[in-house]
């Protein structure tokens, strides 16, 4: 039995991707629990999807058991808040590294750990990680958002494995640039020709198949990235260089400088 028209719980909903994938499980018969921290973009959202909220800001420790009180039972958790964590190393405070820590790896692997439990003795549920090609391929500027994107898309593919005569599937998503919404679209910073892009609705899409095809990983991203990203986990050091030669530092940059102000302080 299919689990996407069930009562799915999306994290970081406030946001374009995850309102995107919000609608796309609406569209397809979802009953819906909106968690993030812009009360009045996700009741905006609630009131168009008739759909629950549950505030929640997950850099605090607290902050997954209650959301696992207040959402109750779910068929399919779909973990997608995290915050921008491009900038070179030195330029981040151990204070802000550990915020980031705790939203974009740390949070999702307890919200995992939280849910997962009702699912298995249900014999039934799905869980979605939103980690990024970024999980693939390192790049300058981007220290801590590899670290966290890699971390994640390593728990999810062995968390499947130790779920896998559950009933309970777990699948990553690993979207490159994302136009119109989210970090990339919101840095305002400007790709080299012929860098193609996707759209939320592109990551939505994704979402719905790995949950209902059980996918273990899905890459949302033009051919060329995804090739240069299989590169880049063969060998590393020769991508390294071809992105330097093809101004990938200078993309780099320009999102890290986009995303300055909404670094957690």
């Amino acid at each position: 039995m299919s689990v996407v028209d069930g009562r799915v719980l999306v994290t970081g909903a406030s946001g374009g991707i995850g309102q995107a994938i919000a609608r796309g499980f609406a569209a397809a018969g979802a009953s819906l629990v909106l968690s993030g921290r812009r009360v009045e973009v996700l009741q905006e959202l609630a009131t168009e999807l008739r759909a629950e909220v549950v505030t929640a800001d997950l850099s605090a420790p607290e902050a997954v058991a209650e959301l696992l009180s207040a959402a109750g039972e779910i068929d399919v958790l779909v973990a997608n808040a995290a915050l921008p964590a491009s900038g070179h190393l030195l330029e981040l405070s151990q204070q802000q590294i550990d915020t980031l820590l705790d939203v974009n790896l740390r949070s999702p692997i307890a919200l995992v750990r939280a849910f997962a439990p009702a699912m298995v003795a249900r014999g039934r549920g799905h869980i979605v990680l939103i980690s990024s090609l970024a999980g693939k391929a390192a790049s300058p500027s981007a220290s801590l958002y590899n670290a966290t994107k890699f971390g994640l898309r390593g728990f999810a593919l062995a968390a499947r494995e130790d779920l896998r005569d559950s009933g309970v599937g777990v699948s990553v998503i690993l979207p490159g640039f994302i136009r119109d919404a989210g970090m990339f679209a919101e840095s305002g910073a400007k790709l080299p020709p012929g860098i193609g892009t996707r759209s939320p609705e592109d990551v939505a899409a994704a979402v719905l198949e790995a949950v209902s095809r059980n996918r273990a990983e899905v890459v949302v991203a033009p051919l060329g990235l995804r090739l240069g990203a299989d590169l880049a986990s063969l060998a590393p050091a020769l991508a390294a260089g071809l992105q330097r030669i093809a101004g990938g530092a200078r993309v780099a940059r320009r999102v890290s400088e986009g995303q300055l102000r909404k670094r957690p302080h």
